[in-house]
């Protein structure tokens, strides 16, 4: 329990500004004051705890922000907040884009204490200090990375704040992009080869450092980036391991999402994961990951009438137990359900790629009356009886069960998805990203190469040169890493990628107007075309809404400076040229 001397309480950064100077000066008996935490490495490692805790936030708890990047993107979309007009610098109606905005900065402040203060303890040797250092620079450039791949311009923050301070000012993207390339490269050097799990190392940097390079239109260097990892102590997992190995129905895909693998020995492909486990202390764990409470489809509910009119479906029995209290609020699109596994003449039925094997979907045909009072109890269910047709949409689609199903390890507990370790950056990834950057630069058959380690693996078809886009590594992006990548985010990033670089008709000058972003969610998420109604809503989406409004509190707290609005919101009017130097 020795690490508990050391917790410290977080203060959402960009809320101080409104304080006063004597509320921000720490009482003088305070435990937990900087003075008497930050005195030793001890107190600097709990930091660094604090910092991982952080990211493990990400991906579990009622409604983490990585559900936001899905129901913002082509594979899903936010079946409560369809018209994203509705997404207003003041209000953002149940899902947290405008809170992510200054929970993220929490997580900045946690690491700017660390930074601004790694030399005020006595350090044994140079490498002891910049690997604590290089693990707390790369957690700030992980934060800010989502940051300007979500908002845009927004304002760096490069040390401790200590007083109150009402002059906070937007910074360019591209200068941010700037300092943490140069953050992270000093991570690189520094960080450990390995490490327990949860740890930052080497590899962890050099995967963040491809994305930043790519961003930053620097392909050279992430392809230089993507070969350390590729290179290092990494290989894609080719057979079967883990906790359901001997499972001879399952397959390697089941196996490599089972959540209580990603950190084994086995699991040679993973480089970074959060760690999250019911047997923790209760501080140290999360509610649990929610997959099958936040992906999965409201199958139990009323609306799922039989042949007779009447409910056919309960929230009990084995089907309940596998599939989850199910609410849609991260509502698959037909297009991630069933187009983007057609390829060579095969579709979503009779695909070899095991990533859509039947063993590892529910489709909803497999979904049966379980009402034992139902006339149609043991029947698949008949789409034509639900209350109404619309709800299709929330009540009844296919789900990948193979990545939602995490059982609770409390047997009383509903089945939401319980406590599980859930992956960051893994090696499939870095091939793919290594795969963009060769196709930026015209050099297909690298870029076919390094996609075809990922589908061999997955006992897809391979593919040709010839059939090398953007919109195909997205496709496998999407068929790889559901669930897993920052998806909004890593659209926007090409998105900025092609309108720096004049693609396709893009350009930074009028990007709110017209971008991939916007294109691509209006081309394969059919929510939009349909303009589906729900809940008082219509689906509706700009291209503005690429980014994400900057929460209007911070701006107005912030009485010295100014903190501009993205384009398309209210407040933009305001806006004055974002600083392109940090001090």
């Amino acid at each position: 329990m020795k690490l508990f001397k050391y917790l410290i309480l977080s203060v959402l950064l960009l809320s101080q500004s409104a304080c006063d100077k004597d509320w921000l000066k720490p009482e003088p008996l305070s435990f937990f004051s900087p003075e008497n935490v930050f005195v030793d490495k001890a107190g600097m490692e709990a930091l660094l705890i604090t910092m991982r805790k952080d990211l493990k936030n990400e991906s579990t708890g009622t409604m983490p922000n990585l559900t936001m990047e899905y129901a913002a993107s082509d594979l899903a979309s936010p079946w409560s907040q369809l018209d994203f007009y509705n997404l207003t610098p003041n209000t953002d109606q149940y899902y947290r884009f405008l809170a992510m905005f200054t929970v993220i900065y929490s997580s900045i402040k946690n690491c700017n204490v660390l930074i601004s203060r790694i030399d005020e303890i006595k350090w044994n040797s140079e490498q002891e200090r910049n690997a604590i250092l290089g693990e707390a620079l790369w957690h700030r450039a992980y934060w800010y990375y989502r940051l300007v791949n979500s908002y845009g311009d927004v304002p760096f923050l490069g040390g401790e704040i200590q007083e109150a301070k009402l002059d906070f000012q937007t910074h360019s993207r591209w200068t941010i992009l700037e300092k943490i390339k140069t953050d992270v490269e000093f991570a690189a050097q520094w960080l450990p080869a390995t490490a327990k799990s949860g740890v930052i190392t080497k590899g962890a940097a050099n995967h963040l450092l491809t994305k930043i390079y790519l961003a930053n239109l620097e392909y050279d260097k992430a392809i230089e980036a993507a070969n350390k990892v590729i290179n290092g102590p990494y290989t894609l997992v080719n057979q079967r391991f883990g906790i359901d190995a001997a499972k001879g129905y399952r397959n390697l895909i089941w196996d490599l999402h089972r959540a209580k693998n990603f950190s084994i020995a086995q699991n040679t492909e993973t480089i970074l994961a959060s760690i999250d486990r019911y047997e923790a202390p209760p501080a140290a764990r999360s509610v649990g990951l929610y997959t099958m409470r936040l992906y999965n489809c409201q199958w139990f509910q009323p609306q799922v009438l039989d042949s007779q009119g009447k409910p056919g479906m309960v929230a009990s029995g084995p089907m309940y137990d596998s599939l989850g209290r199910g609410n849609a609020n991260i509502r698959l699109t037909g297009f991630y359900q069933y187009d983007i596994w057609s390829y060579k003449g095969a579709n979503w039925r009779n695909t070899t790629d095991l990533r859509r094997a039947d063993i590892n979907w529910v489709d909803i045909h497999e979904l049966k009356y379980n009402n034992p009072s139902s006339v149609d109890f043991g029947k698949p269910i008949n789409t034509k009886f639900l209350a109404a047709q619309v709800d299709t949409f929330k009540h009844v689609y296919a789900m990948p069960h193979y990545i939602m199903y995490n059982p609770q390890d409390d047997p009383k507990a509903t089945p939401m998805g319980g406590n599980g370790d859930w992956y960051i950056f893994r090696l499939a990834e870095t091939y793919l990203l290594r795969a963009e950057a060769y196709f930026w630069k015209n050099q297909l058959a690298l870029a076919a190469d390094d996609i075809n380690k990922v589908r061999e693996r997955a006992k897809a078809l391979p593919i040709t040169t010839g059939e090398v886009t953007i919109d195909f590594i997205l496709h496998e992006r999407a068929r790889e890493l559901f669930a897993e990548e920052p998806r909004h985010s890593e659209l926007v990033r090409i998105s900025y990628i092609m309108a720096k670089a004049g693609l396709n008709g893009y350009s930074l000058t009028n990007f709110s107007e017209k971008n991939y972003y916007f294109d691509r969610v209006m081309r394969y998420n059919n929510t939009y075309e349909k303009k589906i109604q729900l809940l008082g809503n219509t689906a509706n989406m700009a291209p503005f809404h690429a980014l994400w409004p900057i929460p209007s509190l911070v701006i107005t707290a912030n009485t010295k400076g100014v903190i501009n609005q993205n384009v398309g919101y209210d407040g933009a009017n305001r806006n004055v040229p974002p600083l392109t130097k940090i001090e």
